[in-house]
C-alpha cells in the first residue's frame, strides 16, 4: 500500500535532527536535554460538515458520503460456503490490478460458531478449533464483495497488525496464552504473516517479534526495523522495536528468518525527560506538551519469547515508559504513529500522580529519534459513565486503530463510551467526526484507505460488519 507523503508527515521529522540523547539514568548536558523545537506547522484539513443520521439506523455520515456493506458475520459466505466469521478487527487493503483485496483480522479467543474455519494449509494450532485468524475479501471498485477465503486459521484473538512493503499483512495475536495440552496445543501471542493471493500460506509464528499481547505494528521505510505495540495491564504495556542484523533488509522471504526467536534485536521504548531519565508512563505528559519532541532510548528485552516472565515484566519500572492500552500503529516514510486509547482516573493502571486522559496519538521520528504527542483527548467523565452526550459529535474518547490517509492526515477508529466514531485528525490540530455508529455501542475497527483514495474500509466489530465508505474524500482531506 503506497501513500502520498505530504508535508503533514515531513513536519513531524523536522525537529531535533542530529540531537543525541544521554544513556538511561545519566544526567544530560543542556544541549542534550533540549531537542530542537517543532517549527513546521501542520496543514489543517477542511472541516467535515455535520453528520446526517442514517434512515437505516446503521451509519451516520456527512452529506455526499455513502456506505456499502461488504461482509456481515454469519450472513455473507466464504468461497467454501461457510459463513463469514465474526469479531472483525484490523484491516489492510491491497490491489490485485482489478479489485481491492482486504485482509481482515477476526478477534476470537476460542472455538466459536462464527470462528475462522480451519482450512488445510492455513492452520497454526489445530487445538483451538474455529477461533481467530484472517480472511481475505475481494472487493470491486464499487465496494461489492466478489469473494472471501481464509488466509490463516488456528490463531487466537487476532486484533490488529500492519501491512508490509512487499504486499502482505502481519497479523497480531493479542494474548499470552501458552500451550495447555487441550484447547491450545501450541504457545500463542505471536505475529504471523498473511498473503492475499488465496494460495500462499505459511502459518509460522514470527518468534523474533516477541510473544505477548500484541496489538499492531509498522515496518519502517528502510526495512530494517519493525515497531510494535502491546495492549496489556498490570503493569501497563510497552512500545517495542525489532531491529535487523547489520546488512539485512526485510522482504518476502523474511518469515523464514523471523521464525528464529534470536534473529535481530528486540527493545522497548523509554521516553526521556529533561533530566535524561525515562518518564515512567505516558500519562505524565498532557496537551501542554503537544508537539514537543522528547528524546527516546531503546532498552533490550532479555527474553522476548517470555518463556517464564512476560516481556513487559522483565523490565523494571523506571527503565522504560509504560502506557495504558498501546493500540494502533501506522508507519510513514518519516516515522510511525502509535495510539494510547485511555488511562482512567481511580484505576490501578494510572500512576497516582499522573493525569487521566481519553486518548493520545504519538509520532516517533526515525531521523530525529524523538517522539511527539500530536493528538490529545482529555478525560470525559460523563462519557465514561456511558451517558448520552448532547454534543456527541464533538466529544471523542478511546481512539484505537489509526491509519494515514493518501493525503497525509490521520483517521482514527474509536473504541469509546457513549458513542463510537470514525475521526479525521490533523496532528497538532482539530479532530472531526466523519462517521458514527448508530447501530449499537460496538467499536469501530481497522480503518484502511484504498491507495487511490476512493474507499475507506472500516469494521464494526459486533455484530461483525465490513463497510466501504465512498464520497468526496479529496475535498476534505487533500
Amino acid at each position: 500500500m503506497s501513500l502520498d507523503r505530504r508535508s503533514v508527515l515531513r513536519g513531524a521529522a523536522a525537529g531535533a535532527t542530529g540531537v543525541g540523547f544521554a544513556a538511561v539514568g545519566t544526567v544530560p548536558t543542556l544541549a542534550q536535554a533540549t531537542p530542537a523545537p517543532q517549527h513546521t506547522p501542520y496543514p489543517v484539513n477542511r472541516p467535515f460538515p455535520p453528520l446526517v443520521d442514517d434512515p437505516k439506523g446503521l451509519l451516520a455520515l456527512p452529506p455526499g458520503f455513502k456506505y456499502t456493506v461488504v461482509t456481515s458475520a454469519g450472513e455473507t459466505k466464504l468461497k467454501t460456503g461457510q459463513p463469514t466469521p465474526g469479531s472483525h478487527d484490523g484491516n489492510a487493503v491491497f490491489n490485485d490490478g482489478r479489485n481491492y483485496l482486504l485482509i481482515q483480522n477476526h478477534e476470537i479467543g476460542g472455538n466459536n460458531a462464527l470462528g475462522v474455519p480451519q482450512i488445510e494449509g492455513t492452520v497454526y494450532d489445530p487445538g483451538v478449533g474455529a477461533a481467530g485468524g484472517c480472511t481475505v475479501i475481494s472487493v470491486d471498485r464499487d465496494g461489492r464483495n466478489r469473494g472471501e477465503w481464509v488466509g490463516i486459521s488456528g490463531t487466537l484473538t487476532n486484533c490488529a497488525g500492519g501491512h508490509t512493503p512487499w504486499g502482505t499483512w502481519l497479523t497480531c495475536e493479542e494474548t499470552e496464552g501458552k500451550a495447555n495440552g487441550t484447547t491450545r496445543l501450541k504457545d500463542h501471542g505471536y505475529v504471523f504473516e498473511v498473503w492475499a493471493d488465496g494460495e500462499t500460506a505459511h502459518p509460522v509464528p514470527l518468534k523474533a517479534l516477541g510473544r505477548y499481547a500484541h496489538e499492531a505494528l509498522a515496518v519502517d521505510k528502510s526495512r530494517t526495523h519493525i515497531y510494535l505495540s502491546e495492549d496489556a495491564s498490570g503493569p501497563n504495556g510497552l512500545f517495542y522495536r525489532w531491529s535487523a542484523p547489520a546488512g539485512y533488509r526485510l522482504g518476502a522471504q523474511s518469515w523464514k528468518d523471523l521464525a528464529n526467536v534470536d534473529f535481530g534485536t528486540y527493545e522497548a521504548m523509554a521516553i526521556l525527560g529533561d533530566d535524561g531519565k525515562p518518564i515512567p508512563d505516558v500519562a505524565y505528559l498532557t496537551s501542554a506538551q503537544l508537539l514537543r519532541p522528547f528524546r527516546v532510548a531503546w532498552v533490550p528485552v532479555p527474553d522476548r519469547d517470555a518463556v517464564s516472565v512476560s516481556c513487559r515484566k522483565q523490565l523494571a519500572d523506571g527503565t522504560v515508559t509504560r502506557g495504558k492500552k498501546f493500540e494502533g500503529v501506522f508507519g510513514t516514510d518519516e516515522g510511525v504513529y502509535v495510539v494510547n486509547s485511555y488511562a482512567k482516573s481511580g484505576t490501578s493502571d494510572l500512576p497516582t500522580d499522573a493525569v487521566p486522559h481519553d486518548g493520545m496519538v504519538w509520532f516517533y521520528s526515525y531521523k530525529a529519534k524523538t517522539i511527539q504527542l500530536v493528538t490529545y483527548f482529555p478525560e470525559n467523565a460523563a462519557a465514561d459513565k456511558g451517558d448520552a452526550a448532547k454534543y456527541f459529535d464533538y466529544n471523542f474518547d478511546g481512539p484505537d486503530n489509526v491509519t494515514v490517509t493518501p493525503w497525509g492526515s490521520l483517521v482514527l477508529a474509536e473504541d469509546g463510551n457513549a458513542s463510537s466514531h470514525i475521526l479525521s485528525s490533523t496532528p497538532g490540530g482539530p479532530t472531526y467526526a466523519i462517521a458514527r455508529n448508530m447501530l449499537n455501542d460496538s467499536e469501530f475497527c481497522g480503518p484502511a484507505f484504498s491507495a487511490d483514495g476512493r474507499i475507506l474500509f472500516v469494521n464494526i466489530q459486533d455484530p461483525g460488519l465490513t463497510l466501504a465508505i465512498t464520497g468526496p474524500w479529496h475535498t476534505y482531506l487533500a
